[in-house]
């Protein structure tokens, strides 16, 4: 996780986007996290910026769609996906050839220049 969230700081930053920093690296690695979690092979991590969002996708091998479940407030485990819906826009997942693809966006000001 450390290096997904080094490459998204890293290109927030070269994108103009600093101030976004910490929720976009807090995303991508609740959805590395998730992937990593719960595959055995390759994870990819896609990073966009189009039309006022960030777009963070991470593709893995498992079809499975992830679910939103509601832990119990003592539980440690479970509250990733509830993080995602509450600081993403908006969020989803797609079943692919190769598993399946699960995104978000934050949306954003203009680059700092």
């Amino acid at each position: 996780m450390p290096k997904a969230r080094h490459l998204t700081r890293a290109l927030l930053s070269q994108w103009g986007f600093d101030g976004q920093g910490e929720v976009a690296e807090l995303l991508v690695s609740e959805l590395v996290t998730n992937a990593l979690k719960y595959v055995k092979g390759t994870v990819d991590l896609s990073l966009s910026a189009e039309d006022g969002l960030l777009r963070f996708e991470v593709e893995d091998t498992n079809p499975e769609l992830p679910q939103v479940r509601t832990p119990r407030p003592d539980e440690e485990r479970g509250h990733g996906l509830n993080l995602v819906d509450t600081l993403s826009c908006c969020w989803g997942s797609i079943r692919t050839h190769r598993g399946k693809v699960v995104w978000c966006e934050l949306p954003v000001g203009a680059p700092q220049c």
